[in-house]
C-alpha cells in the first residue's frame, strides 16, 4: 500500500511501482523525488550517475545505468523523459507488455490535480521564478511542494514534497507537453525563439501553443504574464482569463521601479495596482532578468494573500539557485582578483543577461567566457545570435556542442561557430574540442 500520511493526496489507484527511463534529467528527477516522498516504488534508468541520481538512491530508489528491457517488467508505469525516443528498449518493452507510457509532463499534471497548483513557464527565467515563489510562499509558513529544474541552495534539493496544500512547478515547453498541465495559477515569463523543432519553425504555432496552455485555466484561475514580453504583448488580448501584467512597462499591474543593481544585489519598487501601495524589495542576485523574476514571484504571492512583509523577508534572503550566475571561487590577492561564475544559461538572450550582469557587478574586469553549445539544432537556428553574443567578451573558450541526445549536424559545430567569431569580432576566441 502507498503511504499517504498527513496528506490529503488521492492515490494513483491499481499504481504503486513506478519507473523513470531518464530519471537523471532535473524535471524528471524531481518528480521521482516527490513521488518516493510519497510512498511510491520508484526505478529508473539513465546513461550515467548524477547528483540527481544519488539522491534518490539515497531515499531508497532503485537505480540502473544503461538502458535494458528487463529493467521494465515490474513496472505498473513508465514515464518517458523528453530526451528519450519511443525506440528506447525499455519504452518498446513496455508497450510490449502493456505498461502504460506517459510524459514527464502527464505524471507532473497528475501531481498538480489535487493542489492549489502553480505552473511557471517561459523560455527564460522559469527555475529562478519558480525557485522565488517556493521561497515566498516557504517564508509564509505554507510548506509548499515543489518541482524545479535547479536546486535551491536552501533547500539543497530541487524538489520537495510539503505538507501544504500548494504545488509549484516549472512547465516545460520544449516539446510542447506543458500542454497537459492545468494548474489554477499559470506564468509566462516570455516567449523566444527556442526548441522551434517542436514547433514546426512557425512562429504562430508557437505563440498558439501558449495560449493553449493558458487556456487550460479554469475561468476562475489566474495568468501572470510579463508585460514587456513582445510576443506576450501579440497574444495577451487572447488569453481570456483572470491576468495580472508585471514588469518595466508602465502599463504593468505591477511595476517594477528605480531599479538599480551593484555587486551581487539588486534594489528595486514594486508598484501594484490592484494593492494600492509600493513594496521595497531587495535581492541577492544582479540583472533586470532577476527583477522581472522576482516581479513575477511576487505578483503571485501577492494574489494568494502572502503579505509585502513577508515577501520582502523572503527575497532579501533568498539564496539563489545551483548554476544561476552561481558564484563557485573567488581569488583577490595583490597579484590577482578572478571570480568564477556558473550559469546554465544556453540561449543567446540568456547569455547577455549574464554578461550584462556580471559586467555591473565587476565593471572594471576582464570577462573570460567558458561555453559550451547546448544542442545541435539550437547552434544552427540561433547561429547568427550567438556570434553577436558571444563576441562582446575579452577572451572566449569553446567546447564542443553538447548533443543532448541529438545526433550531429553537417557542418554545424564550435570549431566554425569559434572561426566565425574571430572574423567578425576583436573577440579572442579558442575552440578546445574534448
Amino acid at each position: 500500500m502507498v503511504r499517504n500520511a498527513n496528506l490529503n493526496y488521492p492515490q494513483m489507484r491499481r499504481i504503486q511501482s513506478i519507473h523513470f527511463v531518464g530519471i537523471g534529467g532535473s524535471g524528471m528527477s524531481g518528480i521521482a523525488q516527490v513521488l518516493l516522498n510519497q510512498g511510491y516504488s520508484i526505478t529508473g534508468s539513465d546513461l550515467k550517475l548524477n547528483s540527481s541520481i544519488d539522491q534518490l538512491k539515497d531515499g531508497g530508489a532503485k537505480i540502473f545505468i544503461g538502458h535494458d528491457q528487463c529493467q521494465v517488467t515490474d513496472a505498473d508505469v513508465v514515464v518517458k523523459s523528453s530526451a528519450v525516443d519511443f525506440e528506447n528498449v525499455e519504452i518498446k518493452q513496455a508497450f510490449n507488455l502493456n505498461i502504460p507510457v506517459i510524459r514527464r509532463a502527464e505524471m507532473l499534471a497528475e501531481l498538480m490535480r489535487f493542489r492549489q497548483s502553480i505552473a511557471v513557464a517561459g523560455t527564460h527565467g522559469k527555475t529562478t521564478t519558480t525557485s522565488l515563489l517556493a521561497a515566498i510562499m516557504a517564508e509564509d509558513g505554507r510548506d509548499p511542494t515543489f518541482i524545479i529544474g535547479g536546486k535551491l541552495n536552501s533547500f539543497g534539493t530541487g524538489a520537495k514534497l510539503g505538507q501544504g496544500k500548494y504545488l509549484i512547478a516549472e512547465a516545460d515547453e520544449s516539446d510542447a507537453s506543458f500542454i497537459h498541465l492545468q494548474p489554477l495559477v499559470a506564468v509566462v515569463t516570455n516567449i523566444d525563439l527556442d526548441h522551434m523543432e517542436t514547433y514546426e519553425y512557425d512562429v504562430e504555432r508557437l505563440k498558439s501553443t501558449y495560449l493553449n496552455f493558458l487556456h487550460n485555466l479554469p475561468f476562475y484561475g489566474l495568468a501572470v504574464v510579463c508585460a514587456d514580453d513582445v510576443t506576450i504583448q501579440k497574444i495577451i488580448k487572447k488569453i481570456g482569463r483572470p491576468l495580472v501584467t508585471y514588469g518595466f512597462s508602465d502599463h504593468s499591474n505591477v511595476q517594477i521601479k528605480d531599479f538599480k543593481s551593484h555587486k551581487h544585489n539588486s534594489e528595486f519598487s514594486l508598484v501594484c495596482s490592484s494593492h494600492d501601495r509600493e513594496i521595497p524589495l531587495s535581492l541577492k542576485m544582479p540583472g533586470r532578468h532577476n527583477a522581472l523574476n522576482a516581479a513575477a514571484a511576487a505578483s503571485v504571492a501577492l494574489e494568494e494573500g502572502v503579505s509585502p512583509e513577508v515577501i520582502q523577508r523572503a527575497l532579501k534572503n533568498f539564496s539563489g539557485v545551483s548554476r544561476r550566475f552561481e558564484e563557485v571561487l573567488n581569488i583577490e590577492n595583490k597579484l590577482r582578483k578572478i571570480t568564477y561564475i556558473d550559469d546554465y544559461g544556453h540561449h543567446p538572450n540568456e547569455i547577455k543577461a549574464t554578461l550584462e550582469a556580471a559586467r555591473v557587478s565587476w565593471p572594471d574586469r576582464k570577462i573570460i567566457l567558458v561555453f559550451q553549445p547546448h544542442r545541435f539544432s539550437r547552434t544552427r537556428d540561433l547561429f547568427s545570435e550567438f556570434v553577436s553574443v558571444l563576441s562582446t567578451v575579452d577572451i572566449l573558450i569553446l567546447l564542443d556542442v553538447y548533443p543532448a541526445g541529438e545526433a550531429p549536424l553537417t557542418g554545424i559545430n564550435s570549431e566554425k561557430l569559434s572561426q566565425e567569431i574571430c572574423n567578425k569580432s576583436d573577440c579572442h576566441s579558442l575552440y578546445l574540442g574534448i
